[in-house]
């Protein structure tokens, strides 16, 4: 019996504490000391959290110079050969203010610590909101809570209504929303040339749109090794970009190492998403990470997923023709839209779901 839960139903404590909507901050703040049942993993998920390489080290790439001719093929060498090994790295001038980074940290901050009465208006677990906070837990697909609280923003449709972000983070959200627009443009090209297709091709199937942005929020946990901030999972998405604040926990599966994506100062985590291993045909891989729960909290971070565009998500999507050069395409096409609810409802059982669509060898 796994952590003595084998028998355990959560779903009235999880009723209890979606009702609150105060959030895993809330129980925090009542001084709890020892942590609620519905957050314990599963004893198998626990039982690699000391396990990590430590001579390892996620690719940091240096974008400075990019767009000039002596540097740009070297940055799409590392991204092309990052994306191929990893799956993950670092970014270093990457063009967006480090002024902006602290604003968003900090705007994340200051929601989450505000008075429970003003999280609350925006709690909702309706997935067609345009902003809600959340505490996220899915237990019916996870067997168990994560250490965690979350306000998401939803960019498919275009801008927010300024009036629709919550005031103590509004300028913050509206100005990091924007750069991770304009770094999407420049990540659509350098992928793009990785791939070996023209510069400008992501950008005109408007693969990578900065989608939604979610600001995390996880309190100091009273028992760190019996929980996670973030389960293990792969990212539906065509490419992700992370904002770590100082207090670390982030971890990549690299060949059967857990790695630590240590936080530096002024640099942003990217990583390849489900779709883009999909359009890749498995070239660039989208691998299993974590988030480990900790007592050095509260840890806050920014989250950007880039998906494809409103109009793109009805069209089927599958390897690039062009990049097949004659061989055979892994996978089956499949509209973005049947994915993501193939991905809600499968994919968080700590490995990625993409190979559910790879077709039969031809013979």
């Amino acid at each position: 019996m796994a952590n003595g839960l084998s028998s355990y139903d959560i779903a009235k404590d999880m009723k209890d504490f979606e009702e609150t909507k105060a959030g895993v901050k809330g129980l925090v703040d009542t001084g709890l000391t020892k942590l609620p049942r519905m957050f314990v993993q599963p004893a198998d998920r626990l039982s690699d959290l000391a396990i990590k390489n430590t001579e390892l080290r996620v690719p940091v790439i240096d974008f400075e110079g990019f767009d000039q001719d002596f540097r740009h093929p070297q940055i799409v060498k590392e991204v092309r050969e990052a994306c191929e090994t990893w799956g993950f790295f670092q970014m270093v001038n990457h063009g967006v203010p480090e002024k902006a980074m602290d604003k968003a940290l900090e705007g994340s901050r200051r929601f989450h610590e505000q008075p429970k009465e003003d999280r609350m208006d925006w709690y909702s677990r309706d997935y067609n909101k345009k902003v809600a906070y959340y505490s996220s837990v899915k237990p019916l697909a996870t067997k168990a809570a994560v250490w965690r609280d979350s306000l998401g923003f939803d960019f498919l449709d275009g801008p927010l209504d300024p009036e629709n972000i919550p005031s103590v983070c509004r300028e913050a959200v509206q100005e990091y929303n924007k750069h991770m627009n304009n770094l999407g443009n420049v990540l659509s090209g350098l992928l793009s040339e990785a791939l070996g297709l023209s510069a400008d091709y992501l950008e005109r199937r408007e693969f990578l749109k900065a989608d939604s942005l979610v600001l995390h929020y996880s309190p100091s946990c009273p028992e760190p090794k019996l929980t996670l901030n973030t389960s293990r999972h792969t990212d539906p998405s065509s490419f992700t970009v992370v904002l770590q604040d100082k207090t670390g926990g982030l971890q990549v599966l690299h060949e059967g190492h857990w790695v630590d994506v240590p936080p530096i100062k002024g640099t942003l985590v990217a990583n390849v998403g489900d779709l883009l291993q999909f359009i890749s045909n498995g070239k660039f891989k989208s691998v299993v990470h974590r988030v480990l729960a900790g007592t050095a909290g509260p840890r806050v971070s920014a989250v950007c997923f880039f998906y494809p565009s409103a109009t793109e998500r009805i069209k089927p999507i599958g390897p690039i023709k062009e990049i097949l050069s004659g061989g055979q395409p892994i996978y089956r096409e499949v509209s973005v839209g049947s994915y993501l609810a193939y991905y809600r409802a499968n994919g968080f059982e700590g490995k990625s779901v993409v190979p559910d669509f790879e077709l039969a060898p031809t013979v």
